[in-house]
């Protein structure tokens, strides 16, 4: 009989990043069934598999039983079956999931092929005209929608909160046969027949263990055990990535046209992991693993988290398993904006974009009863205020300014209009202004509405700043920004201060649909900001992409404003957020690798991010939406995405796995930590050798320096760039350098004889220390030009400067 300690020969890595570190507990069973189990991903060493397990999954069911055996605890939500593992992974990462309590953990840890342990962690969702504004123009006999069959026979694969598979985007008219390569299957449910896949969507699987596992058996009244979705987001990134042409098009009568995704032809395959309770890392990594299996070309993730290290990082780990079969990964930003270091999904190998705005919004303004008129947006579609008709409004904060109130108790409560705040004596028949914070925008419009309350004005507050988005509202209400917001409520206090016998009013005036905006694009005030709060060498945002208002399928049995409440049905909706922008770089994504089969994911991502621009349609820098400033490159990476110069960049800064592992050498990671990440075991002393974390060959170039009393500073990029252009071409250099420093270019020209050839150049930048007080920092940027007289290849160069706490 085989030895049984070769069962437990494994290597752990538990997913969190919301616990706490596990502790020591006691082996008696009264200490053993207080503990909690947590879900655990854990990573195995795929090689040790005793010969006598015919399959990976029996020994790691024998694994888990072995170690289950000698505890006594029950699980609160115990598993179903006897079957300890929640899932199996083999594509994107070699172990299972599972259960465990701290002390189960610990034993595991002891032995001596386990390398890491940590929680699991809860994600959540970053929750047209926009085709037209890209440049995507369908009639155009030439250009990259026609040069690629719209997408056709390309895989997108969408891991989110499901699909509405009957929405006429999803329709597979004069769409050819599923693709040869495809392996995938569309998983069957009472409510998710298989007729629901077509030619178009070929794919649909959910994952749901991990989230069951922590919360117990799903509310099947309230949310679907398939890949239906029942939240509508899924639905509405897969539209952006890969919708078909649907006429007429519109949310409750506004931007009313022609509906389309980037990718029109393009395959749908979608992976449910999204829940009411979350996103769980264990049902997430097991979407990665499948999609890479199926036969995705592309993965779009909407969802994000806590910044980790990248061993800690599921969607990381996911994602590079992923990119190094080929498929490349986007990912939202996240809608932490406009504080800086929000930025999520940062590792180098995910795409990660930003959202900003296009030429098209929804002005609702609020007139006052001193005649002044405060700018607003808004998507109420239902029976509006009366022309004209001026309403009493009301504030129930005990501050007039500074969007907020310190009273605390009810007045705080009443001035986010939250569930059970508002007095109806009080806000009955009245306008009332609501702060933004704690409940979602729209849920603070139907605790009006129950209120008695006749419409709502949504107050940004200082953090928000000048950002305005649109919602379905259930009654009449509009959002105005933080200055706005202000002068609103300092209006409603000096009436009321002035003993005048009529009361503050205002009214809600509805402009519906306006085209043709300037400036446009701005970036969204919610979108993300850098630096990169893991790898401040690698600068995030990588792009920014269309991500406010955006017209995209919704659900049948979902209101466009999501609240339960909410009756009204509509085939589209409009939402914002990262998670809008991150679905038009995929469908991009997938219409360049139709056009470039042999281009690698960084290849693709080199494309988009030297192709962007910085410019908004009146020829200015890109503004901040936020304060209105002009935006800076942590706020939109190398620019808005160019899908139609994306398709011909000229050239490309590739990477192999290898130079992911030498940057992660760079960065300092260990060997044990570098295997959890690549699968890989890593040989670091010759990677360090070849300089630092900021080498690895991006398309962006980041320093930062630490100052510490040094006079002078310099440091060194190394680049290589691939010809993907026209044989026989020279490209020369410009270089815009950050304002006060020196940056030199060797060589300054770089002549091509070939397609594919591959050409080294070296950037130095040198600079002098600036006056800094501590913990301070001065963020200032460059660019590096390539250009053959036809192609522009652009890299942003961002230098920081940072004066140390302690000196």
């Amino acid at each position: 009989m085989a030895n049984p300690s070769i069962f437990l020969f494994l290597t752990i890595f538990i997913t969190t990043l919301t616990s706490s570190p596990l502790v020591c507990s006691s082996s008696s069973s009264k200490e053993e069934k207080k503990q909690e189990r947590t879900t655990f991903i854990v990573q195995v060493k795929h090689h040790l598999k005793p010969s006598i397990f015919p399959t990976h999954t029996q020994w790691y069911q024998s694994t888990l039983s072995s170690l289950l055996s000698t505890t006594t605890t029950t699980s609160k939500h115990a598993l179903n079956n006897n079957n300890p593992i929640l899932h199996t992974y083999d594509a994107v990462f070699h172990g299972f999931s599972a259960r465990l309590s701290p002390s189960e953990a610990k034993k595991l840890q002891t032995l001596p092929h386990v390398t890491a342990l940590i929680p699991e962690q809860v994600r959540h969702v970053h929750t047209t005209r926009s085709p037209h504004f890209l440049g995507l123009q369908t009639a155009a006999k030439t250009g990259l929608l026609r040069d690629t069959d719209f997408g056709s026979d390309l895989v997108i694969g969408v891991i989110d909160t499901g699909i509405w598979p009957e929405r006429q985007s999803f329709n597979d008219r004069d769409l050819a046969p599923v693709p040869a390569k495809w392996k995938g299957r569309c998983v069957a449910a009472k409510d998710f027949p298989a007729t629901s896949c077509n030619r178009k969507l070929i794919g649909a699987r959910f994952f749901s263990a991990g989230y069951e596992a922590t919360n117990g058996k799903m509310n099947e009244t309230v949310e679907y055990r398939s890949p239906r979705d029942s939240d509508g987001h899924g639905t509405h990134t897969a539209s952006i990535a890969a919708g078909r042409y649907v006429s007429p098009a519109s949310t409750l009568g506004y931007a009313a046209g022609v509906a389309a995704g980037m990718a029109p032809k393009a395959r749908l395959a979608v992976y449910k992991v999204c829940w009411i309770g979350g996103c769980y890392d264990s049902d997430i990594l097991a979407a990665f693993d499948a999609a890479v299996s199926d036969g995705v070309d592309v993965a779009s993730l909407s969802v994000g988290g806590v910044v980790v290290p990248y061993h800690l990082d599921v969607i990381a780990i996911g994602a590079y398993g992923a990119a190094s079969r080929g498929v490349f990964v986007s990912a939202s930003a996240g809608n932490g904006g406009p504080g800086g270091l929000t930025v999520t999904n940062v590792a180098p190998w995910v795409t990660t974009v930003g959202a900003g705005t296009i030429d098209r919004d929804f002005p609702a303004h609020v007139k006052l009863g001193n005649g002044r008129v405060i700018a607003g947006a808004s998507l109420y579609g239902g029976p509006g205020l009366i022309p004209g008709r001026m309403y009493p409004v009301v504030y129930m904060g005990s501050e007039v300014s500074g969007g907020g109130s310190t009273g605390g108790g009810d007045g705080y409560s009443a001035s986010l209009c939250l569930d059970g705040s508002l007095d109806p004596k009080l806000v009955k028949g009245k306008i009332v202004v609501c702060d933004r914070g704690i409940s979602s925008r729209a849920a603070k419009g139907e605790v009006v509405k129950k209120s008695g309350g006749i419409g709502m004005i949504l107050a940004n507050g200082i953090f928000d700043g000048e950002g305005l988005v649109a919602d379905c509202h259930v009654l009449p209400a509009t959002a105005v920004g933080a200055v706005g917001g202000d002068e609103i409520r300092r209006y409603i206090a000096t009436v009321a201060k002035s003993n005048h016998s009529s009361p503050p009013t205002a009214t809600i005036m509805f402009k519906g649909t306006r085209l043709g905006v300037r400036p446009a694009p701005v970036v969204a005030s919610f979108s993300a900001r850098g630096p990169n709060p893991v790898s401040p060498e690698i600068l995030k945002p990588d792009v920014i992409a269309p991500g406010l208002n955006i017209l995209a399928a919704w659900p049948d049995r979902v209101g466009p404003s999501g609240v339960p409440s909410d009756r009204r049905r509509t085939e589209f909706n409009i939402l914002s957020g990262t998670s809008m922008a991150c679905p038009h770089v995929s469908g991009l994504a997938a219409l360049l690798k139709a056009a470039h089969p042999d281009w690698s994911p960084a290849a693709i991502r080199s494309a988009l991010m030297t192709t962007a621009y910085v410019v908004d349609n009146r020829g200015h820098a890109v503004l901040d939406e936020s304060t209105g400033n002009v935006s800076s490159v942590f706020d939109y990476g190398a620019g808005h995405v160019h899908p139609e110069k994306a398709i011909d960049p000229g050239l490309v800064y590739d990477i192999s796995d290898s130079d992911y592992v030498n940057f992660l050498c760079n960065s300092n990671y260990t060997t044990d930590t570098i295997q959890v990440i690549t699968r890989k075991i890593a040989n670091c002393s010759g990677a360090k050798k070849a300089g630092h974390a900021g080498n690895l060959n991006y398309p962006s170039l980041s320093a930062v320096f630490q100052q510490y009393g040094k006079k002078k500073m310099s440091t060194h990029f190394i680049r290589s760039v691939t010809n993907v252009g026209e044989a026989n071409s020279v490209y020369k250099v410009t270089i815009k350098p950050p304002v006060g420093m020196m940056v030199t270019v060797e060589p300054q020209t770089l002549s091509f004889k070939r397609v594919g050839q591959k050409l080294n150049f070296l950037v130095r930048v040198q600079t002098r220390a600036l006056k800094l007080s501590p913990g301070g920092s001065s963020v200032k940027s460059g660019s590096i030009v390539w250009s053959d007289g036809k192609h522009t290849v652009t890299s942003p160069l961002v230098v920081t400067m940072q004066q140390p706490l302690d000196y």
